[in-house]
């Protein structure tokens, strides 16, 4: 048992990871944790055709929700209550000094910049497009039929859609280089994807920069419609996490007298999941009730999701290897694995950062590409290795004819395959998810692609629970020293719910009594065979 303690390998992963878990949380990489908020620090237009925008923002905002006739108006304590909206907050538009000294300073407005708010499905009522142009902003030509004014961008504007695309007018005056705009709150009365533009169509305004912030709010808070329904999942898969840790813990305390080291591997992991769900519901719920997420709540979940991939995926591997079971200790590839469980985790943790800490726009940046090809990369060694073992392992059972191990581990690899066999299917449907909805259309059904892995991991490792559950006589599935026969194995329950036993036990004790007088230097473990100190 020393031996086994000194060479785990799980044990020293545990370490290095919670070194590093340790590190990243006390070192603050990054300063600023970015929310339905939407912050600007002087940020640059773009120029597309005959404009000049900049984006900023996309979320998917459900429409406000009216009070009931009978109710009273919102108390002064709760004014936003069932209120969605976009509010532009201490938004400033500075250009440049040889702009503004090109203009007169007896002039009221010498430059305009516009605000653009517009639904997904409106995108085509932005620009000439309907006026047989390519132009986003009105030109002498497009004017000349009144339809749009010059200097403006084209909106096509339905009478009877008051819910098209708004627009909202900033202008520069005389030779100030700076122009604020207004305190304004655009209320959301219709369901769907929303984009934010700035733009202007001036071409003397290059270089103009913007600050300041918007702030965008759904009916029941400010989490993004895209990941409200993930903090009621949260809830839900922390609740499931509890109550598997509250099976396997009576379990473990009722059988804890034959409890293996690889229980101790499976209650970390469980443990692990506990506290990752719990702290993301916190996390979204925090981030729904202020609009901002704390930087030091945000890096703890994501570290606790990296650490609990890394150590699932290590579980996963060593069980295939047949640590505890066909083998005492992974001998000279411990080294290997942990090397491979560390990378997993510090190319996992800076894809989560990436994915949860910045601005939160419905949609992903190129930083996420690749970082995610790592991390898939590093996945598919997992995968490899895993099965590989599995052949190995059962290719030794089968050898050594442990009948009660080797339909443990095929139970085992037909549930692995099957994960798999969902992961790849998943991967594929996620893949033509984002290709067929580049825009976000299908945003109140996104969040299904994250919660899958979730649900997937969670029912792997009640697979593993099940498999591997703490019974009266685990010897069945420990390791035991070769003796040249195994078929006592058959005789002994496999787990909790196991294999019934096969054969009669009396006469594998004469059996082993034979053989141990042939052979006293082979110990069985699991049976109390009893023979005399041949050494004095």
């Amino acid at each position: 048992m020393r031996q086994i303690l000194r060479s785990d390998p799980l044990s020293n992963g545990y370490i290095i990871i919670s070194i590093s878990f340790v590190y990243l949380t006390l070192n603050p990489i990054v300063l600023q944790v970015g929310a339905s908020i939407h912050e600007y620090h002087n940020e640059s237009f773009i120029r597309r055709s005959n404009s000049f925008f900049f984006h900023g923002g996309s979320e998917g905002l459900y429409a406000s929700r009216l009070p009931p006739a009978n109710d009273k108006p919102a108390s002064e304590d709760k004014p936003l209550n069932g209120k969605s909206f976009i509010r532009f907050e201490s938004v400033t538009f500075r250009r440049t000094k040889q702009s503004a000294k090109l203009k007169n300073e007896m002039q009221q407005r010498t430059g305009l910049v516009e605000a653009l708010i517009l639904e997904v499905r409106d995108r085509d009522k932005i620009g000439g497009s309907y006026l047989n142009s390519n132009a986003l902003c009105c030109t002498p030509e497009l004017a000349k039929d009144g339809s749009c004014k010059v200097g403006e961008v084209i909106i096509h504007q339905n009478p009877d859609d008051p819910n098209g695309p708004k627009r909202i007018q900033t202008f520069f005056e005389g030779k100030n280089e700076e122009a604020n705009m207004v305190l304004h709150t655009i209320e959301i009365n219709s369901t769907g994807m929303y984009y934010l533009y700035f733009m202007f169509c001036d071409p003397e305004l290059v270089g103009t920069i913007i600050s300041g912030r918007t702030v965008w709010r759904n009916p029941d808070g400010y989490l993004p419609g895209k990941m409200g329904p993930l903090m009621t999942f949260s809830g839900l898969m922390s609740l499931a996490y509890l109550v598997l840790g509250l099976a396997w813990f009576l379990r473990f305390v009722q059988y804890w007298k034959d409890i293996m080291q690889l229980h101790y591997h499976i209650t970390a992991v469980i443990a692990l999941g506990m506290c990752e769900m719990a702290l993301w519901y916190y996390e979204y719920a925090n981030f729904n009730a202020t609009g901002s997420r704390p930087m030091g709540i945000t890096i703890w979940a994501v570290t606790f999701t990296a650490v609990k991939k890394t150590v699932s995926r290590l579980l996963l591997l060593v069980v295939s290897m047949g640590y505890g079971v066909v083998r005492p200790t992974l001998g000279g590839i411990s080294s290997k694995v942990i090397l491979l469980g560390v990378m997993y985790f510090v190319a996992s943790e800076a894809l989560e950062l990436v994915e949860h800490l910045g601005n939160i726009n419905d949609f992903s940046g190129k930083a996420r590409l690749f970082l995610v090809l790592p991390v898939a990369l590093l996945d598919a060694c997992f995968i490899l290795w895993i099965f590989s073992s599995l052949s190995k392992t059962l290719e030794k059972l089968q050898m050594r004819r442990s009948m009660a191990k080797l339909e443990l581990y095929r139970k085992f690899t037909n549930s692995l395959a099957v994960s798999v066999l969902l992961s790849v299917a998943w991967i594929g449907y996620e893949l033509y998810f984002n290709a067929t909805d580049p825009l976000s259309e299908l945003w109140r059904i996104a969040w299904i692609i994250p919660a899958f892995w979730t649900l997937l991991a969670f029912v792997v490792l009640v697979v593993i629970c099940t498999l591997w559950a703490p019974s009266r006589n685990p010897t069945g599935y420990a390791y035991t020293e070769e003796t040249g026969d195994d078929f006592e194995e058959e005789g002994i329950p496999l787990s909790g719910s196991g294999v019934k036993v096969a054969g009669d036990l009396a006469n594998i004790i004469e059996r082993k009594e034979r053989k141990a007088s042939i052979a006293p230097e082979h110990h069985v473990f699991g049976l109390e065979v009893l023979e005399e100190d041949k050494r004095e």
